[in-house]
């Protein structure tokens, strides 16, 4: 497993990428969709910033805290989440959520407030990675896909996820070249 240094320089590299490219799209090309059912590369970073602020780093903070249900004990890390932290990355396919208005992230109201909520997510992973010393492993929280996580593997998991979706960033990006 990667040091969380390592990932934090790597996420902080990632989030460089996306606002290089963010600066090189217009308003039309961000709220672009290839069909219904897919996300705009404008909804793909609001689920980028919302998943890493309000549940990446949420349940962080969680295992940091050691709230009752944390020390509960919330089971064991799945055959999936035992793959991704042995290859330090997720698997290199679509994954699809059905649309729902629970998960299907709203278009950004502009550039700016995705370029903001970007550098806003990097400086809480900047505070938060010297924190997770604090937290004991056995501190966990259930992840959908993976099974228990600790703090350090909820951290490490937003570098993977942001890296995940340079896939789907290329396949928005060649659907706009063919527009």
């Amino acid at each position: 497993m990667r040091s969380t240094t390592e990932a934090l320089h790597a996420f902080e590299k990632s989030v460089e990428r996306y606002i290089q490219e963010l600066n090189h799209l217009s308003t039309e090309q961000l709220l672009a969709k290839p069909s219904e059912e897919e996300w705009s590369i404008g909804q793909m970073v609001v689920h980028l910033i919302r998943s890493a602020q309000n549940m990446h780093l949420r349940n962080v903070d969680q295992c940091i805290e050691g709230r009752e249900a944390v020390l509960a004990g919330t089971g064991v890390k799945t055959e999936n989440g035992e793959k991704a932290f042995e290859l330090g990355s997720f698997p290199p396919i679509r994954i699809r959520v059905p649309a729902s208005p629970q998960y299907t992230p709203e278009q950004p109201e502009n550039k700016e407030q995705l370029i903001e909520g970007l550098r806003d997510v990097a400086e809480r992973m900047r505070r938060t990675e010297p924190t997770l010393i604090q937290a004991p492993l056995e501190h966990t929280v259930p992840h959908p896909n993976f099974g228990a996580l600790n703090a350090t593997e909820w951290f490490l998991l937003v570098e993977m996820h942001y890296r995940h979706h340079f896939l789907q960033l290329e396949r928005l990006k060649a659907f706009l070249g063919s527009v």
